[in-house]
């Protein structure tokens, strides 16, 4: 590991952020043959605040990248093989789909340790990484040609940016969230449970805060096989008085509920909450592209990002290996093709569950036969996307058609405040 940087001679690649996406993108331009370094604020070891659950696709993309998620040692991830989803006196277990697109398994692994493994890779592969060190891009013209970090100047073919929740890289870029757009705010914590090795992520979609008024989220336990789980809950910003929505209570009314089914003991740390981007005012442009959360891309409906990271990451050191000169414009094209539909139908429907009766009758209904419930199974393990085949894939086109001419209505009628 690199702690600074004295050197400011031009790289190919400036990477802004060590998080998974912008150690994917490093890792994959590094074993490519560029020159590459990684910019981090935080010191290496660094924790995140987030679920740390691993879908199928997230898993996928790990191994495309070569981690090792090493399931038998203690620094490794704890093998999950499905999804238990929770509405209201309803409960489906489902396992993950074995197809030929993703594996049949995700995982838990706490961010402290992936975030390690992936960074590692990055510096095995040849990738500089200085930590604790903020760097803001450096704009000539309109264009980003290096980083400002460390007191010099870094010059770049690209600047890829893995910043996560927008701030002032963002603002500098013009790539702030969209004012009209959902976004998401989640807390957890980490408690000792006996069930810590449970093979199956729980998560509850009828969830009420401490007053018992339905809220357009979820509640999750993610067993983290070494003694302990990780227990949030998350939040849409749809929802009526979400300003007043206070995260402490919300998880405390939560905490309440699985306290007897999964024995959990105290609070291990002070509750840590984040927020949840789901929309970015521009994702590239000359001399720059972003990636996972700074790119706005999270799934609605679960609030999960590592996913879309890894894969962002990995696409854009691609495309800029392939040919430097087109890959920010190339990156946006093959990210909105991928992602685009899915995402905006899940903005769409958080307006539609933003009203309480509706969200109670539609989560009802998400769970309430297996083949509805294998549809949930694949929006919340996010596995469906523009190239989903079979039914899922039907209903989002149909979903997708759906809620766009809803959308106006669905705008001027949402119930937040």
């Amino acid at each position: 590991m690199v702690g600074d940087s004295s050197s400011n001679a031009r790289r190919d690649v400036i990477v802004i952020g060590a998080g998974p996406a912008g150690a994917a993108a490093g890792i994959v331009a590094a074993r490519g043959g560029a020159s590459v370094t990684v910019f981090e604020k935080a010191p290496y070891g660094r924790d995140k605040v987030c679920g740390d659950g691993l879908t199928p696709r997230a898993v996928g993309a790990l191994n495309e990248l070569k981690i090792d998620l090493d399931f038998e040692s203690d620094d490794g991830a704890h093998r999950i093989d499905g999804l238990r989803m929770i509405a209201g006196k309803t409960t489906r277990e489902l396992a993950w789909p074995d197809t030929t697109r993703f594996p049949p398994y995700g995982a838990v692994w706490p961010r402290r340790r992936l975030d390690a493994a992936l960074i590692d890779a990055a510096t095995d592969a040849g990738a500089e990484v200085v930590f604790e060190t903020e760097a803001l891009p450096i704009i000539e013209r309109g264009r980003v040609v290096g980083v400002k970090a460390g007191g010099q100047e870094h010059r770049a073919d690209l600047v890829i940016v893995a910043a996560g929740a927008p701030g002032q890289v963002a603002r500098m870029l013009g790539a702030e969230r969209v004012a009209d757009e959902p976004f998401g705010l989640a807390i957890r914590t980490y408690a000792e449970s006996p069930r810590h090795a449970d093979r199956h992520l729980e998560a509850c979609l009828t969830l009420t805060d401490e007053n018992g008024v339905a809220v357009p989220g979820y509640g999750w336990m993610f067993p983290a096989g070494d003694g302990t789980v990780n227990i949030g809950v998350g939040a849409l910003s749809t929802m009526k008085n979400f300003k007043q929505l206070n995260l402490n209570k919300l998880l405390g009314s939560y905490r309440a509920l699985v306290e007897p089914t999964w024995q959990i003991g105290p609070d291990l740390e002070r509750p840590r909450a984040w927020r949840l981007p789901m929309s970015a005012q521009k994702r590239h442009g000359a001399g720059w592209v972003a990636i996972g959360d700074a790119a706005g891309l999270v799934n609605p409906m679960n609030g999960e990002g590592i996913d879309y990271g890894l894969e962002s990451g990995i696409l854009a050191s691609e495309l800029f290996l392939a040919d430097p000169m087109t890959a920010p414009t190339r990156y946006d094209q093959l990210v909105g093709e991928r992602f685009d539909s899915f995402l905006r139908t899940g903005r769409r429907f958080s307006f539609l569950i933003g009203h309480p009766w509706i969200l109670r009758s539609g989560l009802r209904l998400a769970v309430g036969t297996d083949t509805i419930a294998s549809i949930t199974l694949g929006v919340m393990g996010n596995l469906i996307d523009s190239e989903t085949p079979g039914a899922a894939g039907r209903v989002l086109g149909i979903a997708d058609k759906a809620l766009a001419l809803a959308d106006p209505l669905l705008r001027r009628t949402r119930a937040a405040s």
